[in-house]
């Protein structure tokens, strides 16, 4: 498939969802969003400007669903040369009280949903010979804290899946890589807290990576974080 300059991100809420649609916006890219909510997506992309971006609603943990925001996106806007997997499978409790439920709700978001997305993205990148394909991450997905069980086995599979996917795709031209967001989102004074603007910043020049020096993982924090 031709280079569409066209980027999927899918997880779009208020805060980097939405800011990395602004950023590959304001970079002249076609932008497809995704989210559960398709009204609330559309409130919110209309809120921030970008009356232009189609509003998709993907179950990420749904394949008929992911494969048909590919389908409508490509139709829209041409295959994807940037996809980025902005959904989380969040989960907190005692392990001595946590369901199963609840583990597998954070896991079919964070690690199918992670497979789901980027196995479409892979199969419509891959012809093309090249594509970027981009996972956020968080602490969790190298340290599980206490109480957080199911958010750190949805971010550790997530990471898995990225180191997988990059090994296999790399030779075929396709550039996958794994944001691990170390702190706290938000526009707060000062510097407490990662802006969500800057976070996207990052993942454009991950995107524009010459393919000699392509980075498989990123660890971002405010410099006031303690690491």
């Amino acid at each position: 498939m031709p280079s569409s300059n066209h980027a999927i991100v899918i997880g779009v809420g208020p805060g980097l969802g939405a800011a990395l649609v602004e950023k590959c916006a304001r970079e002249g890219m076609k932008v497809s969003a995704g989210a559960r909510d398709r009204d609330r997506l559309r409130a919110l992309l209309d809120e921030r400007g970008l009356k232009k971006v189609p509003a998709l609603r993907c179950d990420v943990t749904d394949p008929a669903n992911v494969a048909d925001l590919f389908a409508d996106a490509i139709k829209a806007h041409g295959a994807p040369d940037l996809v980025i997997f902005n959904a989380s499978g969040y989960g907190r409790g005692s392990v001595l009280e946590l369901t199963p439920g609840q583990l597998e709700a954070a896991w079919r978001v964070g690690c199918l949903g992670g497979f789901l997305v980027g196995q479409a993205a892979a199969k419509t990148m891959v012809p093309a010979g090249h594509g970027t394909i981009l996972f956020t991450g968080a602490t969790a997905s190298l340290r599980g804290s206490a109480n957080f069980a199911p958010f750190a086995i949805a971010k550790f599979g997530l990471r898995a899946l990225a180191q997988s996917m990059a090994r296999e795709l790399g030779p075929k031209g396709v550039h996958v890589a794994h944001i691990v967001i170390d702190g706290q989102i938000g526009d707060a004074d000062g510097d407490t807290k990662l802006k969500p603007a800057d976070i996207a910043e990052a993942y454009w020049s991950l995107h524009r990576q010459p393919r000699s020096a392509w980075t498989l993982e990123a660890d971002l924090r405010t410099w006031v974080e303690k690491f």
